[in-house]
């Protein structure tokens, strides 16, 4: 019984769709309709983008660019904006979740190195609102955009103004929240665990990385259909270094597949799609950012695809919809959880600090969002 509630709270977003997936069985027996449920080319770059970007953490690119950045800080106000402006940078290409998995344990690190802790906790609470919100400015940032913009007939002309102004916009707000922080010179550069890249021995596999990167991104584009360019991947990670494979989320996969099980499901019982195509349609913007809040914005996207023609508005919900609760983009549990275990007697400070500067950041982004749509041409 333990274990089963370790595995459920580590993988309550999945549980949750298993269930859902099984329950919506009963309604729709399974048949051979149920193949066509998957989005298999979402699932298909998913894993690519996962292994690719597993690669390149084991390889120790990003420690390497962190400390790089870290050695051109000369004061605590460049250090906590060039730590802040590197989660919103990295998250467009390696994901929010990868992003905050890499630097945030790198910034408690250095802020204890130079003595500055009490500095931290509001830190990593804007690194995290960077990771989300610099994540929605390319289709590979996060699961949500990777999905929608392969499901949709999305142009990028599309893409890029249901994303790009409140990229722009959070980029600023950051900015101007960093540099009202009070500044002194640092003494010294936090030196300790600096690391050094032997890149006569990491060029050939760095390369292979970069090559199967632009690969995917052809696939995100549509130039090159999905299906060689897994298999390809696949090889070549198998001949490079088979052990990324166990670096994989799975369970992001499976529950992608479980959503699109209940999603079928849902869509073939009239009275039930019907309903949630009435809610959604229209509403899109409200429909994603609402139901982030409480069921996460990934899981938001997929279930609310199935009931709206309007992609972009959809997008734009759900990724504005990562900010506001802990949930509402599961990515900030990784900050949680990594402040926490350092500082488990500040859990309500973190709590407090996260939920207040995500209000604030939500709050200004839905207003630029109820302006934007006055102003578009569909508004």
């Amino acid at each position: 019984m333990k274990a089963f509630l370790r595995f459920f709270k580590g993988e309550t977003v999945f549980c949750v769709s298993l269930c859902l997936a099984v329950l919506s069985a009963f309604a729709v027996r399974p048949d051979a309709a149920y193949l066509a449920y998957p989005d298999y080319r979402t699932l298909a770059l998913l894993f690519s983008l996962m292994i690719i970007v597993a690669g390149f953490r084991s390889l120790g690119v990003f420690d390497f660019l962190g400390q790089s950045l870290l050695k051109k800080a000369g004061s605590l106000r460049r250090l906590s904006v060039t730590m802040v402006l590197l989660c919103f940078g990295c998250s467009m290409v390696i994901t929010n979740d990868v992003t905050l998995i890499t630097f945030v344990p790198f910034t408690i690190l250095v802020f204890r190195m130079i003595g500055e802790e009490e500095r931290i906790l509001k830190v990593v609470v804007l690194e995290t609102i960077a990771a989300n919100l610099g994540s929605m400015a390319t289709p590979i940032g996060n699961p949500q955009n990777l999905y929608l913009y392969s499901a949709f007939p999305m142009t990028f002309g599309q893409f890029a103004w249901a994303v790009l102004p409140y990229a722009a916009l959070s980029l600023a707000l950051l900015l101007a929240v960093l540099l009202k922080d009070q500044d002194r010179r640092l003494v010294k550069a936090a030196a300790a665990g600096e690391k050094s890249l032997d890149w006569a021995r990491l060029k050939a596999p760095f390369s292979v990385y970069c090559l199967l990167l632009a690969l995917c991104l052809l696939v995100v584009f549509r130039v090159l259909p999905y299906g060689p360019v897994l298999i390809c991947v696949a090889a070549v990670m198998y001949l490079v270094n088979r052990r990324l494979f166990g670096a994989v989320d799975y369970f992001l996969l499976l529950t992608f597949v479980c959503f699109f099980i209940f999603i079928g499901n849902v869509k073939r019982i009239p009275a039930i799609s019907g309903l949630l195509s009435s809610l959604v349609e229209g509403r899109e913007l409200w429909a994603g950012i609402l139901a982030s809040q409480v069921i996460s914005n990934v899981p938001a996207a997929i279930l609310l695809a199935g009931f709206t023609e309007n992609a972009p508005a959809l997008l734009t919900g759900v990724n504005l919809g990562g900010l506001g609760t802990l949930i509402a983009s599961l990515a900030s549990l990784i900050s949680f959880k990594f402040f926490s275990r350092d500082y488990p007697w500040r859990k309500g400070a973190f709590m407090k600090t996260f939920t207040l500067w995500n209000l604030i950041f939500l709050a200004v982004l839905i207003a630029a969002a109820v302006l934007l749509a006055a102003v578009s041409p569909a508004g």
